[in-house]
């Protein structure tokens, strides 16, 4: 059921990666993270961890225009 899944997918979805994560993998792939799992970061990289990348993108897209919202929300 369709509505079924839409419902229980992000219950799924972490425990996948915490399962992941747990193993010892990361929530991105090659190709970036993306928004599907930028929901699922912070159970990868802890609170200073996300703030030293956000402090990383911030100096290098102070304008933010390289993938707005991709990976962080815009403040």
């Amino acid at each position: 059921d369709p509505s079924e899944w839409r419902r229980k997918r992000p219950v799924v979805m972490e425990e996948i990666y915490r399962l992941g994560v747990a193993l010892g993998g990361v929530i991105s792939g090659e190709h970036g993270l993306g928004y599907e799992k930028k929901g699922y970061l912070h159970l990868a990289a802890d609170a200073e961890v996300l703030r030293l990348m956000q402090g990383i993108k911030k100096v290098f897209d102070p304008q933010n225009i390289l993938n707005p919202g991709k990976v962080f929300d815009q403040v």
